[in-house]
């Protein structure tokens, strides 16, 4: 995929979705190898949870479902329960669609 494409759909997200204090951004980032996930509180400017696959096992799609899973554990310790979706302009697909549906099933509510 053209890195270009990808970041003009991200603009075109980010100027809609910003996170506020009752419902932070929930932004991810998909590398070849790896996925990077976190929760941003935009209007202090903080990251407040962060996690990466990057010393999980399995594979692609089952470590992004672990990491979406894991990632609702930590954000419901904290006291989050509603974020809105920052995809990072990646399709809905995939490896950000398993993210996506493991933070759901751990109790995150979009």
């Amino acid at each position: 995929m053209n890195r270009s494409l990808r970041m003009k759909r991200h603009y075109k997200v980010r100027k809609k979705v910003v996170g506020t204090s009752d419902r932070p951004r929930l932004s991810l980032f998909r590398s070849n190898k790896h996925i990077y996930v976190q929760i941003i509180d935009d209007s202090s400017s903080k990251t407040l949870v962060f996690i990466s696959d990057v010393k999980q096992e399995g594979t692609k799609l089952e470590k992004a479902y672990k990491v979406g899973k894991k990632l609702a554990e930590m954000a419901l310790k904290n006291k989050i329960k509603t974020v809105v979706f920052d995809r990072g302009g990646f399709l809905y697909h995939g490896r950000i669609a398993e993210v996506a549906r493991g933070a759901r099933e751990g109790g995150l509510k979009f």
